[in-house]
């Protein structure tokens, strides 16, 4: 079991240890699940606010926000954490074993001869890896993960089980792919001979002319997908190639689980995709973005650097840098939060218009 000591932690973590620094953590877990630090050593708690330490036991150790008193909760030792969820991140780094990958290739791997595999990486078994593909030093491939064929890996990636990579992906260092996630599949893209509906009712705005039947033809995807560093792409999420030039993901973008990306996306970098966010077509995406959960794109529009949109949000045209928006159609959020409180006063105004109503009727009866 791997364990370092208090002191040793609080100053991989740039924190400030107090009380017995050389008791041996082997892990880190809720305050209820923790007990008193034994001679093996013991598990850290997570208590960075007074009402998560309510449930603390004494003689345990912890990690506490400042300002908190570790002899207040009869503590043996603590690390104070400046910015508690960022110590958070570097606690939980130290702790994580990643996947089960053994070291090497397994036997059952399908490996390409033209494939080139970096130094110390580790292939799982019935990983399928295509010809001509690059995958850089120290990755770690999980069970049943393919890669197409001429798709290029940097150094560092891991590839969670069932992870599915298309041909011509290019993706640099630490890459980051979570179970049953899809990078390269053909874009959703179809063409009617004549003018369709769609492109109908979006030059009339819904007005229809005679309907008659059409058939769609695929437009091929001949474009790839570009992934900088750092970037991570959660459970079952979709990244869609190119028409004809790439996809792109910005360096240190992070995707969430059953995210959907469209073909010709560009995304930048620093960028949060939360889960259930569909990003259609063609928009392009600015650096430092959030987009929390259920959030919808529009095709062909531009969202500035800086944009939050919050849950649910629809964006339809173009947002400027550093916009906060809610709502469908997303607004300014100031804005959301007025539209909001008016649709709150309808009923009062309903009943009022309808006393409004009987009195003006009351009046004309009588003139």
């Amino acid at each position: 079991m791997k364990s370092v000591t208090v002191g040793e932690l609080a100053h991989s973590l740039e924190a400030r240890g107090w009380g017995d620094l050389s008791l041996r953590v082997t892990g880190a877990a809720e305050p209820a699940a923790t007990g008193p630090v034994g001679p093996e050593g013991g598990v850290m708690a997570l208590a960075m606010a007074p009402k998560y330490a309510e449930t603390l036991k004494p003689g345990s150790m912890a990690i506490l926000a400042e300002g908190m008193d570790p002899e207040a909760y009869g503590l043996k030792a603590a690390i104070f954490a400046p910015r508690p969820r960022l110590l958070m991140a570097g606690l939980t780094r130290s702790f994580d074993p990643g996947p089960d990958i053994p070291e090497g290739v397994h036997p059952t791997a399908v490996i390409d001869p033209t494939a080139q595999i970096g130094e110390g990486a580790a292939i799982a078994p019935f990983a399928v890896i295509g010809a001509g593909v690059r995958i850089g030093a120290q990755a770690r491939i999980g069970a049943h993960v393919s890669i197409g064929r001429g798709t290029v890996l940097g150094e560092g990636a891991v590839l969670h089980a069932g992870a599915r990579i298309a041909h011509g992906v290019r993706a640099g260092d630490r890459l980051i792919l979570q179970q049953g996630a899809s990078i390269g599949g053909d874009g959703f893209s179809f063409v009617t001979p004549e003018e369709s509906g769609i492109e109908e009712i979006r030059r009339t705005l819904g007005t229809r002319a005679d309907i008659k039947a059409q058939h769609w033809t695929r437009i091929h995807s001949l474009g790839g997908v570009e992934i900088g560093d750092d970037v991570e792409v959660g459970s079952n999420a979709t990244i869609d190639r190119g028409t004809i030039r790439a996809t792109r993901i910005g360096s240190g973008t992070k995707i969430d689980n059953l995210v959907m990306i469209g073909h010709n996306v560009v995304i930048g970098e620093d960028c949060l995709l939360c889960s259930q966010v569909g990003v259609a077509g063609s928009a392009k995406i600015g650096n430092r973005v959030v987009l929390a959960g259920k959030v919808g794109v529009n095709d062909n529009i531009e969202v500035g650097d800086d944009v939050i949109a919050g849950g649910a949000a629809k964006l339809f045209t173009r947002v400027p840098a550093g916009r906060v928006v809610l709502g469908n159609p997303a607004v300014k959020m100031e804005t959301q939060l007025e539209i909001q409180k008016a649709i709150r006063r309808l009923p009062r105004f309903a009943q009022q218009l309808a006393k409004l109503q009987e009195t003006v009727t009351r009046l004309l009866e009588k003139g």
